[in-house]
């Protein structure tokens, strides 16, 4: 990957979220961890607004990302947006420019620190309505957008939708 395709980013953290990959076939699930997504409000690129970025377990156990904080860093664009709720990933030069203050709000949403994942995992997930979800969990710490690969014939998982 050359170094032209790094976007510079800096900006907010609004949530994080965890970031689990579903594979299904027929009755089976699988779920894959990878990290977290992290719900930033500031600027992507010469782009304003809010977006997510995709980071691996080790920044967040490295990092312990919570709402509130200031950040900057490098990313690239995801190769294929069908495989990733998150618009950017391979983060690098990731800087932690300022911690949050204060505590988190008690109540829902929850915005503190994410548990680790085998806690998501112990948790089970809770299907939503995507409205609902875009309008109330976008940034709560329980909330979670997992994209969904499926092997279409049981007998031929290398075919997959």
């Amino acid at each position: 990957m050359a170094g032209a395709d790094r976007i510079s980013w800096s900006g907010r953290l609004v949530g994080v979220q965890p970031r689990i990959r579903l594979l299904r076939s027929r009755d089976e699930r699988q779920h894959r961890y990878q990290g977290c997504a992290l719900r930033i409000n500031g600027r992507c690129g010469e782009e304003p607004g809010e977006f997510l970025i995709a980071v691996g377990q080790g920044a967040h156990e490295k990092h312990r990302f919570r709402a509130g904080m200031e950040l900057k860093g490098q990313c690239v664009s995801v190769d294929d947006e069908r495989m990733e709720t998150a618009g950017f990933y391979k983060i690098s030069g990731l800087k932690v420019v300022k911690d949050s203050a204060g505590g988190p709000p008690a109540g829902p949403p929850f915005l503190g620190m994410p548990p680790d994942l085998p806690t998501y995992r112990a948790r089970r997930h809770r299907r939503l309505d995507a409205w609902t979800y875009e309008t109330k969990y976008t940034a709560c710490i329980w909330g979670c957008r997992m994209p969904v690969e499926m092997i279409v014939d049981h007998w031929n998982p290398t075919q997959k939708k």
